[in-house]
């Protein structure tokens, strides 16, 4: 019995004096792309269809980007500081 004491003591005394460092999950790579570059107008003479065309992509492209990545990212990197303040 007193060798199961002493075991049991042992293991509790090693298991608290070795500090663990949990490491905060790291992003899958497709949330942390950056957004693409937004189309431009080539050429001299554009129709007023393309112009209207490439401003509604634009729109789109950059809405759908922002509330995609660019909020996640922020609370991502916010949570990750929280989580790595605390000791």
């Amino acid at each position: 019995m007193k060798y199961l004491a002493l075991i049991l003591a042992l293991t509790v005394a090693g298991c608290t004096s070795v500090p663990i460092k949990q490491k905060f999950p790291e992003a899958i790579p497709e949330l942390k792309q950056k957004c693409p570059d937004l189309k431009q107008i080539e050429g001299d003479k554009v129709a007023i269809t393309d112009l209207l065309k490439s401003i509604i992509t634009n729109y789109n492209m950059y809405y759908e980007c922002s509330l995609k990545n660019d909020g996640w990212n922020k609370w991502y990197d916010e949570q990750k500081k929280i989580y790595e303040s605390v000791k």
